[in-house]
């Protein structure tokens, strides 16, 4: 006879996570960059790698598998078939075609059947700074299909411009793009980084209920002349894991999230220059471990400003 399963007989009072992202060896970006801040935070977690390849696609080469859809199925089945498929979130963040975010969606479909509370987390990972990173047919699909089941959005302002055909130039325009995503389906949207002037801000909105006006705020997020990898995953682990600390609080887990990423960040850096590199040369791996600290228990040094 099986034993118990414990996740069920004794569920974590946090949560656990099901989260779809890449994986590599070396470095972290993807679920290596995602799973142990929410770990640290208290949820159980479990990764299935979209893709593993032996280091990010920065470095001067690369090597490894990539899942399919029917491969992520199979995953699912075999978790189902155990009566292991009870989540509390869903986490997605880069998926490279579209017949494997067709799956995802199913996923969510029975996630959802087997808890209809289920949050599910998505960070629409298509682009930055005016250059798609993923084939233009996915846009379409994350827009219709993927955006009206998230619970969180967590776009940065490119991707928030494509999926709601806005151009961002004002916080103004950040406030309205946030409007227009709860109009189709997430109640919770923090677009994480958005230049306005040279300067950059977070912008996030929670619609407590739909027909109310949401409750909107910003943060500004100084600039670091410096380029690093698997800070969008670790931002939206982050988002998920404080937000579901201070639920109907967005404002105070996005302090917390950016002043965790900030700290890292900061080490990171220092880090780098103390080996002699010059950090605007290539792409930094960020500190992660280093900084669990920073995780677990950050000092809030970046206040939210509410839109009255």
């Amino acid at each position: 006879m099986a034993p118990p399963i414990l996740s069920l007989a004794l569920p974590s009072e946090t949560g656990r996570v099901l989260s779809i992202q890449s994986h590599t060896v070396q470095g972290y970006v993807g679920n290596k960059s995602a799973v142990f801040p929410l770990q640290l935070l208290g949820f159980d977690v479990d990764p299935i790698h979209s893709v593993q390849f032996s280091n990010h696609t920065g470095y001067p080469s690369f090597k490894g598998q990539v899942l399919n859809g029917q491969q992520l199925w199979e995953l699912i089945e075999g978790l189902e078939a155990n009566d292991l498929l009870y989540y509390t979130h869903l986490l997605t963040g880069y998926i490279g075609s579209v017949s494997f975010l067709n799956t995802v969606l199913d996923v969510v479909s029975k996630l959802r059947s087997i808890n209809p509370k289920l949050t599910y987390v998505c960070d629409p990972v298509l682009g930055d700074e005016g250059k798609l990173y993923v084939p233009e047919e996915l846009v379409t699909v994350y827009r219709e299909r993927v955006v009206p089941l998230a619970s969180m959005l967590t776009p940065n302002q490119f991707e928030a411009e494509l999926l709601t055909g806005l151009r961002i130039q004002s916080e103004e325009d950040g406030r309205e793009a946030c409007n227009l995503l709860h109009a189709v389906g997430p109640s919770k949207v923090v677009i994480t980084s958005i230049n306005i002037d040279g300067k950059l801000l977070l912008i996030g909105s929670n619609l407590k209920e739909k027909g109310q006006t949401p409750k909107q705020f910003k943060i500004a997020i100084p600039k670091i002349e410096a380029y690093f990898t698997g800070t969008g995953d670790l931002m939206t682990s982050l988002l998920l894991g404080w937000s579901n600390k201070h639920p109907d609080n967005l404002e105070k887990a996005a302090e917390l999230a950016v002043s965790s990423l900030q700290a890292l960040l900061q080490r990171t850096l220092t880090d780098y220059k103390s080996a002699g590199h010059d950090p605007k040369s290539s792409s930094l791996e960020i500190r992660l471990i280093q900084s669990q600290d920073d995780i677990r228990s950050p000092e809030i040094k970046f206040k939210a400003e509410i839109y009255s």
